[in-house]
């Protein structure tokens, strides 16, 4: 049995657990969070993991559920950790690990909230909640409350699409639809639950909630640990600990994800199972930034955005209230950063994510993707740091005629115009490149990998012929048989290097004019960048294939 107690995060009062009570007896306060014997589990725990399934219930000794019920299960946790090889050559980040959300039982980290949060709640006989969405939260508690028994009254935005509401329906939820702003669609539903003496879940005050949320924080350093091997403690005996990123970045709308995850560091090294927590990045879509723009100005009060203007509703947390004042302590304790990005921004991302790594992510976690892009761009994040970045979900739609007439209600409160949908960016556009004009480009380069990940990126952007050579000899020999309409060209390669290459095509008038486009990671110094100056179309280092420099070049060339 799991022992643990409540402490008041602002009179440090201490009580046990119970679901119903959201306050402090002694002074109140509704923030509180969950302690454990710290000591008495570092000794057992490493033992007792090496037995155990890896999913989140692996760390039953550290959640706030007594008797886990493990019939309720459904396999939340455990999701993968990927090394996200080819965005990070692209990138110039060799260590970029993709924590792959989308792979829960309703394809969203909200799994892991849910699943805390309604065995608590079946484990305390409670048997009707109230929760405000933005759609994946719901969809998440309608599955495991009616695993569980539990009827679920889900409150959302209107502007949630139609998909996410029908699949909340699909499990026998009450959706109500709330037409207003995020932060209005909780007051309503707030006022619900109080008249009704309804469980209302309370975000980042819902113990449980945070609490689910730390499992992140265990199983990517177990993960890394794995992958990387243990790191070596500096102050005790040269003890072996588990590896941890040097970043964490996720996209948050009221910041309940990133500050369970920092809870999750604070215990591991309680427990001496790390040393350093990562730095973190909390990414907010540029419409709805309250946490951003507030941290950006010094101000320890988040300033609230009344009317967001952002198409990725998930995020639209105008008023992230007392949780930006704690998020931003650990944000400044890790020496991380807050960030926003453009909506465009994020759904390039999401195109780059799916062409490049074959994962098809979710408007949220395409913000994420772009506040790395960046942040890397920016020099925050070095070629050598480890980072995991959230990819928080990916959900699929329910047919609408599955469910037929009234499975919602609606709650008019004002007027709201639904502004068109923003054009999917520079990679949608690019596909209007006419590839059988200009069907033959070379990729000339001496690693695999990178020639790999070249024709990936023209291949997403039309039906070339792409072929490629390994060294220089072989493509001067390849270019004078067959000349292609587009070279891209490595300098550094052994026999014969790039700039030898581009002499050789350009004493010959049969490829003296076909167009040259060099991407390097050499640093280069005067007199090589004179010796380039008026041979070639453009010049690339390596790790700058995302800008789109690179691929407006391609496409200047090439239509």
């Amino acid at each position: 049995m799991t022992s643990f107690a409540i402490k008041c995060l602002d009179c440090g009062h201490t009580t046990p657990y119970f679901p119903s009570s959201a306050n402090c007896p002694r002074c109140n306060s509704m923030w509180r969070q969950a302690v454990y014997d710290y000591d008495s589990i570092a000794e057992k725990l490493p033992a007792q993991l090496a037995k155990r399934p890896f999913d989140l219930w692996r760390y039953r000794e550290l959640l706030p559920v007594r008797n886990p019920n493990m019939s309720i299960s459904m396999g939340e946790g455990g999701t993968p950790l990927i090394r996200a090889i080819n965005l990070g050559m692209m990138l110039g980040c060799p260590n970029i690990y993709i924590k792959d959300e989308r792979q829960g039982p309703t394809n969203s980290f909200k799994d892991r909230q849910a699943a805390i949060t309604i065995a608590a709640l079946k484990e305390a006989g409670i048997t009707e909640l109230v929760a405000a969405s933005t759609g994946n939260v719901a969809i998440s508690y309608s599955a495991y409350a009616a695993r569980a028994g539990i009827k679920l009254w889900a409150f959302v935005t209107s502007l949630v699409p139609a998909v996410k509401m029908r699949e909340i329906a699909l499990y026998g939820s009450q959706v109500v639809k709330v037409t207003g702003s995020y932060d209005q669609v909780k007051k309503v539903a707030e006022e619900f639950a109080n008249q009704r003496n309804i469980y209302l879940d309370r975000g980042a005050r819902t113990i449980t909630s945070i609490e689910a949320m730390k499992t992140l924080a265990f199983e990517i350093c177990e993960q890394l640990t794995s992958i990387l091997g243990h790191k070596t403690s500096n102050g005790n005996g040269n003890k072996k600990i588990w590896n941890s990123p040097d970043w964490y970045i996720q996209a948050v709308s009221g910041g309940m994800g990133p500050l369970g995850f920092a809870k999750g560091f604070h215990e591991m090294k309680l427990m001496g199972l790390v040393n350093d927590m990562p730095a973190l990045a909390a990414i907010q879509a540029e419409g709805c930034a309250p946490m951003v723009e507030s941290w950006k100005k010094g101000l320890e009060t988040a300033i609230p955005v009344v009317s967001p203007r952002t198409h990725i509703e998930t995020l639209a947390t105008g008023d992230p209230g007392r949780t930006y004042a704690l998020l931003r302590h650990e944000i400044d304790e890790s020496n991380g950063v807050f960030e926003s990005v453009t909506d465009e921004e994020a759904f390039r991302a999401m195109h780059v994510i799916a062409k490049m790594e074959g994962i098809s992510i979710e408007s949220a976690a395409g913000v994420a993707f772009a506040g790395l892009f960046k942040l890397i761009r920016a020099g925050v994040i070095q070629p050598d740091d480890t980072i995991v970045v959230n990819c928080s979900g990916h959900t699929m739609p329910a047919e609408q005629f599955i469910l037929g007439d009234g499975w919602s209600s609606e709650v008019e409160l004002s007027e709201r115009a639904r502004e068109a949908t923003p054009q999917d960016g520079l990679l949608a556009a690019l596909n209007r490149i006419a590839p059988d004009r200009f069907p033959r480009i070379i990729i000339v380069d001496d690693s695999a990998e990178v020639r790999r990940l070249i024709r990936r990126i023209l291949q997403s952007q039309g039906n070339f012929e792409i072929s490629e050579a390994s060294n220089g000899l072989q493509a001067i020999e390849m270019i004078q048989k067959e000349p292609p309409d587009l070279i891209v060209l490595d300098l550094m390669m052994p026999e014969m290097d790039g700039f030898s290459v581009l002499d050789v095509l350009k004493n010959e008038p049969e490829t003296a004019q076909i167009p040259v486009i060099v991407a390097t990671a050499k640093e280069l110094t005067t007199d090589e960048k004179s010796r380039l100056h008026g041979q070639i179309q453009s010049l690339m280092q390596k790790g700058d294939f995302l800008n789109d420099e690179f691929l407006d070049e391609v496409r200047s060339l090439i239509r």
